[in-house]
Parts: structure tokens; sequence; C-alpha cells
């Protein structure tokens, strides 16, 4: 983290965004997280996005001015001060049955059996580092270094809801069916998103995942 950083910018005339640092930062989420939940109870914010490096604020522009919302920004980041390095988010287990159509697949790939394959994934305690690609997506890192694969090179015009997938260094659930190019691994019984829940994501950014096998 250099002094440049955070940046405010506007994105449009009903949001701006913070930025932590320009490329990925253990450092730069966990300010992330730590100032989503102060900025949260600003007056005039309607939301607050948070991803890798950056957050958004959504506005209603006749309700709070971009100007008057630096001002409460920068004296909710100061109140907030700097996050602990062992804060833990919330714990959520989820069950999964690794039953996955790639599951052998990914044993091949990667020279370990299909046990294998389960205890590393299930060994690993994530964090949910954002919410994105359809609602409810959680982004969860960091897998271990022995299951990391490229996304398949033809993805899958529908994914079930509830898969359990793995790409690059992250592992992930499908929420809601959808086309997808994870490797899918097992599934999950869990509702991951409901609109008519609050919040409707059941994983927040910073929560802490363990999956456990059924």
């Amino acid at each position: 983290m250099t002094q440049s950083y955070p940046r405010l910018a506007p994105l449009g005339e009903g949001a701006l965004t913070l930025t932590y640092a320009a490329s990925l930062s253990d450092e730069a989420h966990r300010l992330v997280v730590n100032h989503a939940r102060a900025l949260a109870s600003i007056p005039g914010v309607a939301e607050v996005v948070p991803g890798y490096v950056s957050l958004t604020l959504q506005f209603d522009p006749t309700v709070a001015s971009a100007t008057d919302l630096r001002d409460r920004i920068a004296a909710a980041i100061l109140l907030a001060g700097a996050p602990a390095a062992d804060a833990p988010g919330r714990l959520v287990t989820i069950p999964v049955r690794y039953d996955g159509p790639d599951l052998a697949e990914v044993a091949a790939a990667t020279g370990l059996s299909a046990e294998d394959v389960i205890d590393r994934h299930a060994a690993v305690e994530y964090e949910v580092g954002l919410l994105g690609f359809v609602p409810g997506f959680a982004y969860l890192g960091r897998l271990d270094p022995a299951l990391v694969l490229p996304r398949r090179e033809t993805p899958r015009p529908r994914v079930p809801a509830g898969s359990v997938g793995i790409a690059g260094e992250q592992t992930g659930i499908y929420p809601a069916e959808t086309p997808g190019g994870w490797h899918l691994i097992g599934t999950t019984d869990l509702q991951l998103f409901d609109p008519h829940r609050d919040p409707p994501s059941w994983l927040q950014v910073g929560d802490r995942v363990r999956f456990v096998p059924r």
C-alpha cells in the first residue's frame, strides 16, 4: 500500500468507487472488508459493493451529493481505523456431496486420486473475496496449489444450481442454473441466493467457508 491509496473516483451520477491497490493484495482486501462495514452506515449510501481491492458506494444524488459523501467517507474511514490482521469473519460450513462430473478429470489432471482431491478441497478454510458473475456467486480463495487448474476449454451451457466448482486459485458454488466454465467436483443443497431473504446472498464478503464432505 502507498500513500496514494485509497483513491476515490466517481462512477456515474450515483456511485463512487474507492480503489485500495493496483493489483491483488491481502492487505488491500482486509481494508476493503473493514471499510465496507463502516461505509454502509453513512446517511445517503444505498449500497456498498466490495470487491477484491475496491469497493463501490451507490447513493441517491437527490438525498446526498458526491461532495458531501466524500467528507463522510473520509471521516468513516478514519473512525474505522486499521483492521486487525487476525480478525476473523463469520464461519460458514457447507455440506457437499463430492459427486461432480469433473471429479475424475480433475484427479487425472492434477495427478491425484479422487479422494485426495476431496481431502485437499475440504481441508482449506476459504474466504469470500468477491460476489459477482451472477447474484450470490461467491469467489472463494485460495485453493490448495495442487488443485489449481485453468478453466475448462469449453464452458457448459447449463450448470445446475448448487454445483461446486474450481478454477484457477478459486472455488465457488453456482447459486442458480447458469452457463459456466469451472470444473465441477461436487454439489450442495444449500440455497445460496434468495431475493426474498435479507441479505439475499447467503455468503458475504469477508465470510470464512469450510466444505464438509457428506
